[in-house]
């Protein structure tokens, strides 16, 4: 993910909020704008796309299991260090905190992101159901950590990572 750009070394830190009424339509469009927005900034085309199919995958979980009609998005990068963030906040049922909380425990126990994301995805054929996918694909596809912190019903997701911006 190697960008020879010295653009990236001056540019301060780079930080979008959201604060949205969920909606898949929404949702899309906020993928969208962060990866062009982030391609056009400071990233290569590879590195926004991660940030951009991260962002899609933890707001469309949190898009799906929003009790209170609203989902915050933060995503940041800091162009000097490479160091990427996507940030969600909702809040939850307690069955879906739950959910996620196994998703997570899932993560933690296997033996690296390739074969739990093959997992998820011939778990998810054998059902014939959608859903699950998100967490494992942003940890295979997008390189990126997983984080997962609960208050009550409010569920915060934080994905992190870091490009190359040499």
């Amino acid at each position: 993910m190697a960008q020879s750009n010295e653009a990236n070394t001056s540019l301060p830190m780079q930080m979008i909020d959201v604060v949205f009424r969920p909606s898949h339509e929404r949702v899309s469009l906020i993928r969208c704008f962060v990866t062009d927005f982030y391609a056009k900034m400071a990233l290569d085309p590879d590195a926004a796309d991660r940030l951009g199919i991260t962002t899609y995958e933890l707001l469309d979980n949190a898009a799906k299991f929003t009790t209170n009609d609203e989902v915050v998005v933060s995503v940041k990068f800091e162009p000097r260090s490479g160091d990427i963030m996507v940030r969600t906040v909702n809040f939850a049922a307690e069955a879906e905190i739950a959910t996620l909380t196994q998703r997570f425990a899932e993560i933690a126990a296997a033996p690296n992101a390739a074969t739990l994301y093959a997992e998820a995805v011939r778990n998810t054929a054998k059902a014939r159901r959608s859903g699950g996918l998100g967490l494992p694909r942003i940890w295979a596809e997008s390189e990126m950590e997983l984080k997962l912190s609960v208050e009550g019903r409010r569920v915060e997701v934080v994905a992190s990572g870091h490009v190359d911006v040499s």
